[in-house]
């Protein structure tokens, strides 16, 4: 999945406007203009289209946070990854919509996915630890679809 593609599921899935999109980068203090974030949403083909770069997927994915949980006062701001995976784009969804593990399941079961506690927490894990598994593409689709399933069925 792109950066774009991610970024488009979640703008459908909570049905925000281009003006909602920049306050939530702006809550990760990061300026953007209208005509960036169109650009951003814009078929593949189309002459405007413009890639979406990790450090500001992160920075969206952080403003979200910051929009559903708020700031932590005396807390330093989140940091700005300029590499993002699929696990870790899992992570920062599960923290900004305060998923727990069951909530995650259900929303896999919406699309028809079966996810067990332990390959869900597989995902969630360090890196370093051997229990680690990859997060692939199909399963943050799937998840995504999911959002969409249960914020705005079809």
């Amino acid at each position: 999945m792109t950066n774009n593609d991610i970024l488009k599921k979640l703008r459908y899935a909570f049905d925000f406007s281009d003006y909602e999109m920049i306050e939530i980068f702006g809550l990760a203090e990061y300026e953007t203009c209208r005509a960036k974030v169109s650009n951003w949403l814009k078929p593949e083909d189309d002459e405007d289209y413009s890639n979406l770069p990790d450090k500001q997927l992160a920075l969206f994915l952080n403003g979200l946070i910051y929009k559903n949980r708020g700031r932590q006062e005396g807390k330093p701001p989140m940091p700005v990854e300029t590499n993002l995976d699929n696990n870790l784009i899992l992570k920062k969804i599960k923290i900004a919509l305060s998923l727990t593990t069951d909530d995650i399941i259900d929303l896999f079961d919406l699309v028809g996915m079966d996810v067990s506690p332990h390959e869900l927490s597989a995902f969630l894990r360090n890196p370093k630890q051997p229990q680690f598994r990859k997060c692939k593409d199909q399963y943050l689709r799937n998840l995504l679809y999911g959002i969409q399933e249960k914020h705005r069925p079809s």
